[in-house]
């Protein structure tokens, strides 16, 4: 992957110049790769996918780069650190894993950022009950999540110091809050690399913030506050982590209108960075064997109805049970589209080790075998659900669909709903919700619902069923025209641009 298929894009000609004289350190909990162990004793690997590591990777391409990370197998222990090549070229990126303890890593991972600091900003706490914050807590912060912030900010520390280039070090997400700062006090400001930390998830205001202890909260805004660039999805979550900064520190400076605070003599700049999807990528990958096969048994499965469609991990955020509800009120409000919809859920289990989860996956199947026992008939499922995760079927089932329901209570940004416009082929439309990071930019071309409105969102669900075709197809290019002209490098580009700015 190139950061453009053009190389006379200007983001190319940017690339070359920022790089000239900085390398590159990519900070993140996973590492690019994942290593296996052949019979033989020898060992392999194979490349992570997802949009993230595709952009970064592909940057790395083309610059003196490393990706440091924390070991999950035996085999990345094994590793520790070494180069490989991920593309059909000489070309090779530095992977190193750190090796944390697994108790340590346990309650950094397990204890604090999943769920402590994911349920907190996804506002997903049941807050009469939880979260505790107990003895348990912070052990694990102080043991855990500290620590491998730490451990983090060591292995950067000693690749700046020892690079010939001055690095851009590109942190991510919510594991490593901590780390920016850690890395900016360890250096003499003529070692400092450039510092950007990109959050992936939403950000809440500060209200829900003061949920965490000040003494927990404190550290996360000063960690961040180390970075030079600061990047989230939505412009909202932007506002969001200004106003906590500006409520929750002393001595702060916040510029809302260049997006600027100022703190501790240094100045971090804020902005919003929507992820996006690899597009070419995606399109490839739709005109495959495999997926014409999965198509032609979703196309059998759906048969001469019209077909709904949800794709998601089996999440409390996704709102999945909502979502049902909303449709089986459809079918009760409008008794004609009974028989001619089918319903098709493709949901991928997530955290099964975790009680809210499991708890979750049964209430959603409750909600199903309620709708169909109350609206089906011997010829007539009205839902369908395909547990599992195969992103080539979900792929397929994207090409067919005449509706595509994203209505997450909370979701920084929600890629399906880009994925979706992108190899549909049915003109079909997106019923998507106004809490997901996604609806910034496809609002013009989306039915767009509150999460919590199920009667709302069943006359959207109704509405987008029976659209006019012209209106279908002026939507359906909306969306489309949009993701296509702001897709990963659009996303990777827009960030590069800021760190020359600075």
């Amino acid at each position: 992957m190139k950061l453009n298929v053009d190389e006379h894009d200007p983001c190319i000609d940017l690339r070359d110049e920022l790089f000239r004289d900085r390398s590159l350190i990519i900070a993140a909990n996973r590492g690019p790769v994942t290593f296996q162990t052949a019979e033989d004793g020898s060992r392999t690997f194979s490349r992570g996918s997802g949009g993230l590591v595709t952009a970064l990777v592909g940057l790395a391409q083309h610059v003196d780069a490393s990706w440091v990370a924390c070991a999950r197998t035996d085999t990345d222990i094994e590793w520790q650190a070494g180069h490989v090549s991920l593309w059909q070229s000489p070309e090779t990126i530095q992977v190193r894993f750190l090796s944390p303890q697994p108790a340590a890593y346990d309650a950094y991972y397990n204890v604090i950022a999943n769920p402590l600091l994911w349920f907190l900003q996804h506002q997903m706490w049941d807050i009469p009950r939880q979260p505790v914050i107990d003895m348990t807590t912070w052990r694990a912060w102080t043991e855990g999540y500290v620590a491998i912030n730490r451990l983090f900010a060591d292995a950067i520390v000693d690749q700046a110091r020892t690079a010939t280039k001055r690095p851009l070090v590109m942190l991510q997400d919510y594991h490593l809050y901590l780390a920016p700062r850690m890395i900016r006090l360890a250096l003499r400001p003529a070692e400092r690399p450039t510092l950007l930390h990109f959050v992936h998830i939403p950000w809440p205001g500060p209200d829900y913030w003061s949920i965490l202890p000040r003494d927990m909260r404190i550290p996360i805004l000063e960690g961040l506050l180390g970075a030079d660039l600061l990047g989230f999805q939505t412009h909202d979550d932007v506002l969001n982590f200004l106003r906590t900064c500006e409520r929750n520190l002393s001595r702060v400076s916040v510029r809302y209108s260049t997006q600027r605070i100022w703190y501790r003599n240094h100045h971090t700049q804020v902005r919003a960075f929507p992820i996006s999807i690899d597009v070419s990528a995606l399109r490839r990958l739709a005109a495959t064997e495999r997926v014409r096969a999965f198509r032609t048994e979703i196309e059998n499965l759906i048969g001469h109805r019209k077909m709904l469609l949800r794709i998601e991990r089996i999440e409390p955020s996704k709102n999945v049970v909502r979502g049902f509800q909303a449709f089986a009120e459809m079918l009760e409000l409008f008794p004609e589209l009974r028989g001619q919809v089918k319903f098709l859920a493709i949901l991928v289990p997530s955290r099964m080790d975790l009680g809210e989860y499991r708890n979750y996956l049964s209430e959603i199947m409750t909600e199903v075998g309620n709708v169909n026992a109350t609206y089906g008939s011997s010829d007539w499922e009205p839902i369908r659900v395909l547990l599992g995760e195969d992103y080539e079927r979900a792929v397929a089932a994207m090409q067919c669909y005449d509706v595509l329901l994203v209505n997450s209570i909370a979701d920084g940004m929600n890629l399906v709903a880009k994925e979706g416009p992108i190899v549909n082929e049915r003109a079909g439309q997106l019923v998507l919700s106004e809490r997901t990071g996604a609806r910034e930019q496809l609002q013009e071309g989306s039915l767009v619902i509150a999460p919590c409105d199920v009667h709302a969102t069943a006359h959207a669900l109704r509405r987008a069923l029976t659209m006019p075709a012209e209106e279908k197809e002026r939507r359906a290019a909306l969306l489309r025209e949009r993701v296509e002209r702001e897709d990963i490098n659009w996303w990777l580009c827009q960030q590069l641009e800021a760190v020359a700015r600075l």
